[in-house]
Order: structure tokens, then sequence, then C-alpha cells
């Protein structure tokens, strides 16, 4: 009964941690594609990437050998950057989903 009740408080505090995740979709130099569903998880390149919270408005994915930054503005938008081996780093361009 502990295991059960435990694992629902871990779930639970899990969804808590990616509820700042906007609804997502931006390219970025390199053929890197990202796509975040609202509250989380982050894609990158079609794979759920590590994720890690700073803040409310601050995410790191990490995974395809690079680490993407998402930030949300004051107003709510969401501003994605990215950084990849050997000194790669750039601005995402948002993209509206079809």
């Amino acid at each position: 009964m502990k295991q059960l009740l435990l694992g629902a408080v871990l779930a639970s505090a899990a969804g808590f941690a990616n509820a700042g995740i906007p609804l997502v979709n931006a390219t970025c130099p390199g053929n890197l594609e990202v796509h975040a569903d609202e509250g989380g998880p982050i894609y990158i390149n079609g794979k759920e990437a590590t994720l890690k919270k700073f803040s409310d408005t601050y995410f790191e994915a990490k995974g395809s050998g690079v680490t993407v930054s998402l930030s949300i503005r004051p107003d709510d938008s969401p501003d994605v950057s990215y950084t990849g081996k050997g000194g790669a780093h750039g601005v995402c361009e948002l993209t509206e989903e079809d």
C-alpha cells in the first residue's frame, strides 16, 4: 500500500514539474526539430529528451547530441535556442503546427 501511495505522489510531482511548458514547434539550424506538448515532454527530432526545470519559465532538454533551451517571456511567448557539440549554437524559429 505504501508503494502505491508513493508512486501516486511521485507521478503527481512529475506532472507539476513540467506544468509551465507551452505547446511549441520550432526548427533550429542543423536540421533540428523541436516539439513540446503543453505541460511537456519536449521532443528533439522526434525523440523524447531528458528535461530539467530550472524555474517556472526556463527549461533545458537534452537529446540527439544537443541541449535545447526553452524560456517563457513575460508575455507568455516561448523562446527556443540550442547548443550543440563543437560550440554550435543558435536561435530556433517558431513554426505553426499543421
